[in-house]
């Protein structure tokens, strides 16, 4: 029996694929997500579902009600997102010990999960599920204004004019002893992180992603996505012989001057709390902390 078919049963409820029509209560369930800031997030996945990613939408039922619902969202390249139920109570606990099961048998790599402040009670029972702790992220924004052109003389190379082969042998070397979500990176291929950039920037070949020259050599890489008037810094790194020598400051700069002049409203960026070099950078360019959220995964 596959466990597709089988019966999870966990205390008095039953953990079961979410039946097609009772699809519509069980979404009611998940629209009453427990943090604002996601509501969106969860509307715009919503409504871009398909019939085949409803596969990943269980509910706990107690004889012939459902108690809570939780949906694995696919993602591109072999990742999903886990979408929690509205409480954390013993019928989402019963949820969560049983879709490990599900999920190993599906081909994704990573089935992550974003919780914002308060998430110790979340996260201690996500654990109990099997998941691992993977990164504390801070959310900071730039408001943007007039920046000075840095003085440093550090190219700025079209990505795309680099191979693919290319982009992820860079896109490697950059990610080497990095403090930026190492258990991020040790968890997905490099082929999945470029990937994953380029659906957030919207584009397979995005205006400004760039790779760094200095003094002949290709030292890092700048991506930014620019979707709108809210500019965001998605990954910035140098190779690792090029760390520690100030470069970071010209980096930000550039990304600053770029926002600046291109008219955007603010500059934003995530940062792993432990990376406190790219911390003090952040900082010290003016970067206004304005929330943290825990990433957590089944991997």
């Amino acid at each position: 029996m596959t466990f597709d078919a089988q019966r999870h049963h966990a205390s008095r409820y039953q953990v079961v694929p979410c039946p097609a029509h009772r699809r519509r209560e069980a979404l009611l369930h998940l629209a009453a997500v427990h943090t604002p800031s996601l509501q969106a997030g969860l509307q715009h996945a919503l409504t871009a579902a398909t019939d085949s990613d409803w596969q990943g939408l269980w509910v706990a039922m107690e004889g012939e009600y459902i108690r809570a619902a939780a949906w694995v969202q696919p993602l591109a390249n072999q990742t999903a997102q886990l979408w929690l139920p509205r409480h954390n109570d013993a019928a989402a606990q019963a949820l969560l010990s049983a879709l490990p099961g599900w999920v190993k048998q599906q081909p994704i790599i990573l089935c992550h999960v974003v919780l914002t402040e308060p998430w110790a009670a979340w996260e201690d029972t996500l654990i109990k599920s099997g998941m691992r702790a993977m990164a504390t992220l801070e959310h900071r924004a730039w408001p943007c204004q007039a920046a000075l052109a840095p003085q440093q003389p550090l190219s700025l190379r079209s990505f795309k004019a680099l191979t693919l082969a290319e982009q992820q042998a860079l896109l490697a070397r950059v990610g080497e002893d990095s403090l930026d979500c190492p258990a991020l990176r040790h968890a997905l291929p490099v082929n999945t992180l470029l990937a994953g950039f380029q659906a957030q920037a919207a584009s397979a070949h995005p205006q400004h992603w760039y790779w760094l020259e200095y003094q002949a050599e290709p030292i890092g890489v700048l991506l930014l996505a620019t979707p709108s008037l809210q500019w965001s810094l998605q990954l910035m790194g140098l190779v690792p012989e090029w760390r520690g020598q100030g470069l970071g400051h010209v980096i930000i700069e550039h990304a600053q001057s770029l926002a600046g002049q291109a008219g955007a409203r603010c500059l934003t960026l995530t940062v792993d709390e432990q990376n406190t070099p790219a911390q003090r950078v952040y900082t010290q360019a003016g970067f206004i902390q304005h929330g943290r959220e825990r990433l957590l995964g089944w991997y």
